[in-house]
């Protein structure tokens, strides 16, 4: 009896001490921050918190978005601010995207110094002639909520910590009668001369001091109101305005505003404050965000860091980085596959970012301060690239979360003037950057997997309108054509293939609605992607108004071709909404079979994306472009074809090749998480190739086991026995305990809790 009941009991204690391991497992020291610093990554290493209104991190260099009154392409490295091969820093600053191909913010810069105060921040060849210090990574840490470095110009350690709303900062200086700390409203990311539109600083009392900053920029119309408060009493302090050429200075020269001043207002402001320190004194300060004022910046920091106990809030955002990584918890023999996936679980929960105040206001697209009545509102939606895996793993692991994301787009499109739903979105502001309406696909993926914790109707009318804006982007003959002439636009070509995958989410929207009239138009407007295809070369390429196609086309090059970001080779796979269709449109499955293959194995000459900065030879395979979203799905197209197992071949190569632990670890932008996401989903062995439909495209698992722990108390399971680097096909697959005859799992199969187990093998026959 005892021998015949052993295997299950000690299967049931395997299973429970895995379980209660993985609960009690700190899974934060496999976040690493520096991932994605260096090169293509656009990431950035400082402290934050999950999705958090702060992110407090270092500035490595002042390049300037202006250059001769042109574009200076030297800015782009610096979408984060930060560079892993700078040897200075400039300073610290409170607002920062996180992997992103275009860049705005880097807020309220602070920098501590000792001696002759410096107000300019000098030079990478010469530091010396500023403020700005030399820093080494030998002394530098990143940490889930935690950063630290010495700065070796003046011998002083720099720590930073965050909660949602307050960036706090601990300097431990050496003995001097000349300690300053430099407050710099002039600096910013992709900063110019006349970005500033307007500052304001008040000194409350020698401790306390708040303002704001109005600005023109990425976000056109953006004013960040801050609180900033010191745990030692300043002796003195200063102002300077660097603002030139105004005509009208009205009568504040009858006072000295530079020294012991209570307020300076203007456009180029910086602030120093002195003090004395001991050897190896500490000096922390607090700086509160708010999107609406300086009294909500001064609640904020009252409600979210009231006293001074830096570990205490330091250790408290690492813990809600504990609950947010066990959302998902792996099991790997490789430590650099668990750094892998829980710094890309990192990076994916750092956007969107809350932008509301602890009492709920928020400014809202209208330029009007609004109350967040039952959700928290949230900006940063990089659509174009996050509809396609980041939302879509939320609706997995953060559902509610997700739901109000998908609230928070039904607010932008209720505000804004344009009566559209977000396309790129930030600080109240909409910047219409990228291409598509792909607010469109995150609301119908959201109702379609049952996370509708909001009104569908109102999503539904909001997407219709969005579609139906014709002056927006050559929607009007979109509509009218079926396709948008190359005469009228750069991108004719991926607008179009965009548009007809967004009208396709629109359709399954509807359908599920029971409005059938929105369904058969839109259906029908999403086989509009056949009309740029052309049969005589292979290829979506430019139609001209006239019906026929450009005779001047390469498909290699990503330059003046009709594509956004991209080439008519990989677009040309671009109809997730529709592969069968596709495949049939290119002549079959042999003929696509043979295209995919050259894809991933030719060679694409540095001359076809030189011109370029959104693509380098960081984020390519042959001529498959990881490092940009629009390929995304391409390597599961294989599973429409009689060669699945080129799928998971193709994934567990990418896998390899576009991550690592490393500085230099992502291939490409990270784009507030998408690539990240792309990374867990294909890790775990099943992909979202539509949203907008509930399956998941299978793959190849690259872990041994993972357990994804749900909001509503269950556990999805996924299992890869036999799994190795060498071990990387799929020989049967049971979905709670019964053999999946499909290459597709349901979002209900992973919601209702189970076990999914891959089988591998080293060969595919």
């Amino acid at each position: 009896m005892i021998n015949k009941f052993l295997p299950i009991t000690l299967l049931f204690y395997g299973a429970t001490a895995f379980a209660q391991s993985a609960k009690n497992d700190k899974l934060t020291p496999y976040v690493k921050p520096i991932i994605g610093t260096q090169r293509m990554g656009h990431t950035y290493p400082g402290a934050t918190v999950p999705f958090g209104m702060v992110q407090l991190s270092p500035e490595t260099d002042t390049i300037t978005y202006d250059q001769n009154g042109k574009y200076n392409p030297d800015v782009y490295k610096y979408c984060a601010g930060y560079q892993y091969d700078d040897k200075t820093i400039v300073g610290f600053s409170h607002t920062h995207f996180s992997g992103t191909g275009h860049s705005d913010l880097g807020d309220i810069l602070i920098m501590p110094t000792v001696g002759k105060l410096q107000l300019n921040p000098g030079t990478a060849s010469n530091p010396a002639g500023g403020y700005r210090s030399t820093f080494s990574h030998q002394n530098e840490i990143a940490e889930a909520n935690y950063y630290k470095v010495k700065l070796d110009k003046n011998n002083i350690t720099a720590e930073l910590t965050t909660t949602t709303r307050v960036g706090m900062h601990q300097y431990t200086f050496p003995k001097s009668n000349q300690a300053h700390i430099i407050l710099d409203m002039v600096a910013g990311i992709y900063n110019y001369p006349e970005k500033n539109v307007w500052t304001y600083l008040r000194v409350l009392n020698d401790s306390t001091v708040i303002g704001y900053r109005q600005t023109n920029g990425w976000a056109r119309t953006r004013s960040l109101y801050f609180a900033l408060s010191f745990s030692k009493p300043f002796i003195a302090h200063g102002f300077k305005n660097f603002t030139s050429g105004s005509v009208y200075r009205g009568f504040w020269g009858k006072f000295n505003q530079t020294k012991n001043f209570p307020e300076t207002a203007g456009k180029q402001i910086k602030a120093w404050f002195d003090f004395n320190t001991a050897e190896g004194e500490k000096i922390d300060l607090k700086v509160a965000l708010s999107p609406v004022s300086m009294e909500n910046a001064l609640a904020n920091m009252k409600a979210e860091a009231p006293g001074w106990d830096f570990n205490k809030i330091r250790e408290a955002g690492q813990q809600q980085w504990e609950e947010q990584l066990h959302r998902i918890v792996i099991q790997s023999k490789s430590r650099a596959e668990k750094e892998n996936f829980y710094t890309g679980m990192y990076h994916a929960m750092i956007n969107p970012t809350i932008y509301m105040d602890v009492n709920g206001d928020y400014k809202g697209l209208d330029q009007n301060v609004h109350h967040a009545e039952g959700f928290t509102n949230y900006t940063t939606f990089s659509l174009w690239d996050t509809y396609r895996a980041l939302h879509p793993l939320f609706n997995i692991i953060e559902t509610k979360r997700n739901a109000d994301m998908v609230k928070s787009m039904l607010k932008h499109y209720e505000q804004s003037p344009e009566h559209m739903l977000p396309v790129w979105s930030n600080s109240g502001n909409e910047n219409w950057c990228m291409s598509g309406y792909h607010a469109v696909a995150v609301l119908a993926d959201a109702a379609i997997k049952g996370n509708g914790d909001f009104d569908k109707n109102e999503a539904l009318e909001a997407c219709v309108a969005t579609a139906r804006h014709r002056d927006y982007e050559g929607i009007g003959e979109y509509i009218d054509r079926g396709y948008i002439p190359d005469e009228r636009s750069a991108v004719s070509v991926s607008s179009t293939l965009e548009y007809a995958y967004d009208d396709w989410a629109i359709a399954q929207l509807a359908k599920k609605l029971g409005r059938d009239d929105i369904y058969q138009e839109f259906i029908k407007r999403s086989q509009n992607y056949k009309n740029v295809y052309d049969p005589k070369v292979g290829f979506m390429r430019p139609k001209l108004a006239d019906g026929t196609f450009r005779k001047n086309f390469d498909p290699l090059t990503t330059i003046n071709q009709g594509f956004i970001e991209g080439n008519a080779w990989n677009y040309t796979l671009f109809a997730p909404q529709d592969p069968k269709g596709l495949i049939e449109l290119m002549g079959g499955n042999k003929r696509v079979v043979r295209y995919l293959d050259s894809l991933f194995t030719m060679h694409l000459p540095d001359e076809f994306f030189a011109e370029t900065e959104d693509i380098t030879r960081d984020g390519i395979i042959g001529n498959y472009v990881h490092g940009n979203e629009p390929s995304h799905h391409v390597a599961y197209l294989y599973n429409w074809t009689d060669k699945p197992w080129k799928t998971q071949e193709r994934i567990r190569m990418i896998l390899k090749k576009m991550y690592g632990p490393t500085p230099d670890g992502l291939g490409g932008n990270d784009d507030t998480g998408q690539m990240s996401a792309w990374y867990i989903f294909s890790t775990l062995g099943f992909y979202p190739v539509a949203p907008g439909s509930d399956d998941y495209s299978i793959g190849s698992p690259a872990i041994d086991k993972a357990v994804i722990n749900l909001e509503n108390g269950k556990t999805f399971s996924i299992i890869a026995k036999n799994q190795s680097d060498k071990n990387i096909y799929v020989q049967k697959i049971t979905l709670n305990g019964k053999t999946l005859n499909v290459l597709t799992i349901k979002h209900s199969d992973i919601m209702n809790g189970g076990e999914l187990v891959f089988y591998m093998r080293s060969s595919h026959k």
